[in-house]
């Protein structure tokens, strides 16, 4: 069996900036980690891993020291590494981001299941899973809780609104998965030797490699543009209630009547 892993580096803070004229995150000076949910996506590869004859692959796309990620990932016990970089790729949106995921996904060949975390939190959307199962017409199972995985099949448990749900779906198929999922391992010293020994298997890959068109990746490629960012300058008027259950609640139903909100039956 054949698992890829989608991982990504992201800023190690909750202070995301933006550059204001790019629109790009600013990356300068902040320290970089694996995604969080990302690395829970990472363990429940290599748990599968730890229980029958599999090979996980992690894959990333990103600038060269995005590089640091794989070796971590190797680190952990995954069997390979890649990296997509090259500048074409820079301003990517969602959309020209799955498309080259999807790309070198193709260029690795066969696989039975694509595992990656729910979203990035630099970004927020938990969009990529979805998009790159979208991109190469392969089945989607999100929120993922717990996961087996037979021959040809795989069975998870997702997180709904209203609960819990219990789904299978054959293989080929792409997990995204919550930090519920799991406790991530930490990498081994000898692991992370070996990641960054100069024989490591790690490949970096550019445009031409995964066959990719300058105007369906990166900016170029992207649906969406950021035209202006700000921060707002009006302070919202913030009024505390205190007092009993029903106090509060008595005063928030004047407080809707006095600018005439009209409450519900």
């Amino acid at each position: 069996m054949h698992i890829i892993v989608l991982v990504k580096q992201v800023p190690n803070t909750s202070d995301v900036r933006i550059d204001p004229k790019t629109g790009n995150l600013v990356r300068e000076g902040v320290e970089s980690v694996m995604n969080p949910e990302d690395r829970h996506a990472l363990e429940a590869a290599l748990q599968v891993k730890d229980k029958i004859d599999a090979s996980v692959t992690a894959i990333s796309m990103g600038p060269p020291q995005a590089i640091e990620v794989l070796c971590e990932a190797l680190g952990m016990g995954a069997d390979r590494g890649v990296l997509v970089s090259d500048r074409a790729f820079a301003g990517a949106d969602t959309w020209a981001t799955s498309t080259t995921l999807g790309l070198a996904i193709r260029r690795l060949g066969e696989f039975d299941l694509i595992v990656a975390g729910r979203q990035a939190i630099d970004g927020d959307t938990a969009q990529i899973g979805p998009q790159v199962a979208e991109f190469l017409g392969i089945p989607q199972l999100t929120y993922v809780t717990w996961v087996d995985v037979e021959p040809q099949k795989v069975t998870v448990e997702r997180r709904v609104e209203t609960g819990c749900e219990r789904v299978e779906a054959p293989t080929p198929v792409l997990l995204t998965c919550l930090s519920a999922i799991n406790r991530p391992r930490y990498p081994t010293v000898a692991g992370l030797l070996n990641s960054t020994a100069p024989r490591a298997p790690i490949e970096v890959w550019n445009a031409a490699d995964i066959g990719a068109k300058a105007y369906d990746v990166g900016l170029l490629g992207s649906l969406t543009q950021v035209m202006e960012t700000f921060t707002p300058k009006e302070a919202r008027n913030t009024e505390y209630l205190e007092g009993t259950p029903s106090a509060i609640a008595s005063a928030l139903i004047e407080a809707f009547r006095g600018k005439n909100i009209r409450l519900g039956d």
